[in-house]
């Protein structure tokens, strides 16, 4: 899960409409950027590319309802309470409450060394200690833990719908374009297309995993997807993750990894 920034509201008060936070979320903390150019967009939960129906996510969810009570009514324009969701994120995490303590967040915890991503298409949990169970409860309440499905078409070729079958799909990518980069390390023009095709096809953190030897790829994944560098969850240098997060936004209950 890419951690990022989001910064300081672009406007002086709350979202009288919070649908009109999404430009603003798209720029600061959910695209990839190859020079001038915006590539993709993305959830700020699963990672993947969303090309239509992207959300604004209330991290809090603004539709609970406890008796005759919506305890988090008062953040539905509240920028520090956006993320960017896709539909299948967005539908599992549903009203289940959020207490900001219990749960990583990407906008305030180093959420990207909390979990592995296999070539199986499987989410697992990286951490020990008392922030494992933080990335557990994170994993279910986005449905990241869910398992694969399978779907063939007319010719019974496996279709990837999914979460886990698109995380399989990126694993492959990744893997042809770290070939393509170790055979010609010095090509800059090689590098320059695995980025690209990074961007396009996302999933930042397998990509991270797949070049965690070469710290020249991981920066420019780091750069190229907005609101990551900014977070200072990586060291400039060497790309090594800091735990635990800087949380540079000084928001409720961060750096919990």
């Amino acid at each position: 899960m890419r951690p990022v920034k989001r910064g300081a509201s672009p406007i002086g008060n709350d979202f009288n409409d919070y649908a009109d936070a999404k430009v603003y979320l798209v720029s600061r903390i959910g695209s990839g950027w190859y020079g001038q150019t915006q590539v993709a967009n993305y959830c700020s939960y699963c990672e993947r590319p969303i090309s239509t129906n992207l959300a604004v996510e209330h991290i809090q969810p603004k539709g609970l309802t406890v008796g005759l009570i919506q305890p988090y009514a008062h953040l539905k324009g509240k920028w520090e309470n956006f993320l960017l969701a896709c539909v299948n994120c967005n539908s599992t995490k549903g009203d289940e409450d959020v207490l900001l303590s219990d749960l990583l967040l990407p906008d305030r915890d180093n959420t990207f060394i909390a979990f592995n991503y296999d070539q199986d298409g499987i989410v697992s949990i990286a951490l020990t200690g008392p922030s494992a169970p933080l990335a557990e409860k994170t994993l279910s309440i986005t449905g990241l833990d869910k398992a694969a499905t399978q779907s063939l078409d007319d010719n019974q070729r496996a279709i990837a719908l999914e979460r886990v079958g698109q995380r399989m799909n990126a694993w492959l990518l990744a893997r042809s374009a770290k070939e393509d980069v170790d055979a010609e390390p010095h090509n800059q023009r090689i590098r320059n297309g695995a980025v690209r095709t990074a961007l396009a096809h996302g999933f930042f953190s397998i990509w991270m995993k797949v070049f965690e030897n070469d710290s020249d790829m991981r920066g420019r994944l780091i750069s190229a997807f907005r609101g990551t560098q900014d977070s200072g969850c990586f060291d400039p240098v060497t790309t090594a993750a800091i735990s635990p997060a800087p949380n540079p936004d000084a928001l409720p209950h961060g750096s919990k990894s």
